[in-house]
């Protein structure tokens, strides 16, 4: 028990003030990260007179599970344009082409075997440049969208609509997670909910500021693509859409929302899984930093943990501000729950979920130290970006 005007209590005081006021900025000066504010069906423009040609391109290694409802929901769009999709087969071993091959046939679909992986190429990255590659200089736009998510038949006259209205070089939406099981519901709407505090949608898309993008759906100015330098500009980065997002930008004005119309169908069924998506690049994040690692890891501790253990076992105004803070980070946390469908009470348990995700944080160094970092299919890619 803290007590009150001894030395234990003053250092409680502190840090449920320092905490409460990190909270304070984040409600209020950071851009309403929480709000889930930027949809992608909300405030379009007019459709165009005319619709630009657009290619699609997929990069796809060892997806036989997805791949026939990801590309079937892109072979079904209603795009009153020109449109093509180019499948790039990143030397899967599970029948990934084939099985895209077999669909209904398409003069809309091309798939290719990728090539070995470049050195300094993460191998998403080297399979999405052979695919606009061979898209050539034919389309206008260019879909980059993962295997592992699909499509409502209208996302890409949306994604058209508003990039040629508004004039963006760049049109990105974060899809929908999978939130179904046990390990889903408790942990993917603060994935999302973290990623916007990190990069919020509102400062994305001011034309000045921070750039980012969500990989899973990226509409891209083929012009403005190239006048940036291509693909090969970000071709070692982890942490692509975010890197890709950074490097639109200083093109022009790019765009970042939330829909329910383009979903994730990759599986995270435990969380285990769950973990090792998050390890994947949680390190990258923090630049293969070990002071920053330290700095996030006291960081986490300080703005979720400390306000519990102040609510719980502290005493006077240093039990207030810790409940002030947790009340705070439960209260933000509710516009990201009521979009997944999750109960108000996760937000009590966000210190919790966040420890987890500090976990993860340690994990994805450790594996990055043991040089397994970044691993995906088999690939440890995170040397590339240290």
């Amino acid at each position: 028990m803290v007590s009150r005007g001894g030395e234990d209590y003053v250092i409680g005081l502190v840090a449920g003030g320092v905490a409460l006021t990190i909270w304070l900025v984040l409600v209020f000066a950071r851009q309403g990260f929480w709000l889930t504010a930027e949809r992608d069906t909300r405030g379009l423009p007019a459709e165009p007179a005319h619709w630009p040609a657009v290619t699609a391109v997929v990069p796809a290694r060892d997806e036989a599970d997805v791949i026939a409802t990801s590309i079937g929901s892109l072979l079904t769009q209603d795009y009153p344009g020109d449109f093509r999709v180019i499948l790039v087969d990143d030397n899967s071993s599970d029948g990934t082409a084939e099985i895209a091959r077999g669909l209904e046939p398409s003069n809309r679909l091309t798939v290719l075997s990728g090539q070995p992986l470049a050195p300094g190429w993460t191998g998403k990255l080297w399979a999405v440049s052979q695919g606009i590659a061979a898209a050539g200089e034919t389309p206008d736009y260019l879909w980059l969208t993962d295997a592992d998510i699909a499509h409502a038949p209208d996302t890409l006259r949306t994604l058209v609509t508003r990039a040629v209205g508004e004039k963006r070089v760049l049109v990105s939406l974060m899809a929908r997670l999978r939130c179904k099981s046990v390990a889903e519901r408790a942990l993917i709407p603060a994935f999302v909910w973290f990623f916007q505090m990190l990069y919020p949608f509102g400062a994305v898309n001011r034309p000045t500021g921070v750039g980012a993008a969500a990989g899973g759906c990226m509409l891209a100015n083929r012009i403005a693509l190239e006048r940036a330098g291509g693909i090969a500009a970000v071709r070692g980065a982890l942490i692509d859409d975010c890197a890709f997002g950074a490097l639109m930008k200083q093109q022009g004005p790019v765009w970042l929302g939330l829909t329910d119309r383009s979903v994730s169908i990759r599986i995270y069924d435990t969380y285990a899984s769950v973990a090792a998506m998050i390890s994947r690049s949680a390190y990258a994040q923090l630049g293969y930093s070990p002071f920053l690692l330290v700095g996030t890891l006291f960081g986490l501790a300080l703005i979720y943990l400390g306000p519990v253990l102040l609510t719980l076992a502290g005493q006077g105004y240093a039990q207030m501000l810790g409940l002030g803070a947790w009340a705070l980070m439960a209260i933000a946390f509710q516009p990201m729950l009521r979009f997944y469908g999750r109960s108000p009470l996760w937000g009590i348990a966000l210190p919790g979920i966040a420890l987890f995700y500090a976990g993860c944080t340690f994990a994805s160094a450790w594996a990055h130290w043991r040089g397994r970092g970044g691993m995906w299919k088999g690939r440890a890619q995170a040397a590339i970006g240290a």
